[in-house]
């Protein structure tokens, strides 16, 4: 589990095919105790499982399905990724949870500077459109965001300049492809209505939803 919160950012030094899958190394310094073979770690908002050690870095294994559903397919050496550590119990949780289990890739329709901030127009499948809300959170390749506006087909973030400057949010471009965890909460509310009942798109298309369900 993470919070969104990116901790660093490390530097894509090889990814090449393996077993079916990929095989990621990245070069990075991260705070803390030294990273372990095993433990969780969330690449550009994915949560993967550290392979290997090294001096200055991680090598991780990316399934088959991960490939699929992330942008990590396209990490070429050289690329700066979001890094994120798995939280512990009793760690302040400053964004919201996430799971780093990345729903898709959406696509980044507009990008607006407003001096220091940036806010960024996404592509919203209609399959998660129910599960994103405003004002709600979502997580933008690992970074924890609160949605600014929502219409048909879209949504936006503002990344306040802090952010820009600790991810690699502020390198996105129109027509780039980002990773969208939705919020977590939303898809069991979602489940739970859609398990008994109509579906929480058919009750919000009909304005019947409720807070009571």
């Amino acid at each position: 589990m993470f919070s969104g919160l990116v901790a660093a950012t490390g530097e894509v030094r090889g990814a090449r095919p393996a077993g079916g899958g990929h095989r990621l190394e990245v070069r990075c310094t991260l705070a803390g105790e030294p990273l372990e073979p095993g433990e969780s770690i969330a690449v550009q908002g994915t949560c993967l499982s550290i392979s290997a050690c090294l001096e200055d870095g991680f090598v991780a294994d990316v399934s088959p399905e991960t490939l699929a559903r992330t942008t990590l397919r396209s990490l070429r050496p050289g690329r700066r990724v979001n890094l994120e550590r798995s939280l512990r119990l009793g760690d302040r949780l400053g964004g919201h949870l996430v799971s780093g289990h990345v729903d898709t890739t959406v696509a980044v329709l507009s990008v607006h500077p407003q001096q220091a901030f940036r806010t960024l127009r996404l592509a919203l499948p209609t399959a998660l459109a129910p599960e994103v809300a405003e004002k709600g959170s979502v997580a933008v390749d690992g970074v924890s965001l609160t949605v600014a506006a929502l219409g048909t087909g879209w949504f936006d973030v503002t990344v306040i300049p802090v952010t820009l400057a600790a991810t690699t949010l502020g390198e996105r471009r129109a027509g780039d492809a980002v990773n969208l965890e939705t919020d977590l909460l939303a898809k069991y509310v979602r489940r739970a209505v859609e398990g008994r009942g109509p579906s929480l798109a058919t009750l919000l298309a009909e304005g019947t939803w409720d807070a009571e369900g």
